[in-house]
């Protein structure tokens, strides 16, 4: 029997309700806008339009200075993973859900050529197990988990 490696792909399904509301960034390979940014949370808005707002807040800096962004994902009205998001007009980039428990307890964000990826949760950390489970299948779908950093929620 040949095994092969997890695929990076987008899941299949997304229930855009229940991914909407807040989430807790726990681990990333940042992009250059949260670069040294720790406890990030994101609000996600469902629109009547079939986007969702999407509002940031982190602490960033030495001084761990509160920084707050207003962005918006689209969904290209399916219902898989492939998302775009636009933090700047008319620029989208794109935005991979790659991984999402049945329970919408944790979801894992990625990108086709693997520029960046985000571990993220309900809660403000998850289970060391789970994490690792996570990790170990970003590695195998190519993601160069040890440039992963912490936003230290909780610390």
């Amino acid at each position: 029997m040949i095994l092969t490696a997890p695929v990076n792909k987008p899941v299949d399904k997304v229930d855009l309700d229940r991914f909407a509301g807040k989430w807790y960034s726990l681990y990333s390979i940042p992009t250059m806008y949260d670069k040294g940014s720790r406890e990030t949370t994101t609000a996600y808005t469902l629109t009547r339009d079939g986007y969702y707002k999407v509002f940031t807040a982190c602490k960033k800096g030495e001084e761990q200075k509160s920084s707050t962004y207003n962005s918006k994902l689209f969904t290209d009205g399916d219902t898989d993973g492939e998302m775009h998001a636009q933090f700047l007009w008319p620029f989208k980039v794109d935005y991979w859900v790659i991984e999402l428990a049945d329970d919408y307890s944790y979801v894992v964000v990625g990108h086709p050529e693997h520029k960046f990826l985000f571990i993220m949760s309900r809660k403000p950390a998850i289970d060391k197990k789970l994490h690792d489970e996570i990790v170990g299948r970003c590695k195998a779908k190519g993601y160069e988990v040890d440039k992963l950093t912490s936003q230290h929620h909780g610390e």
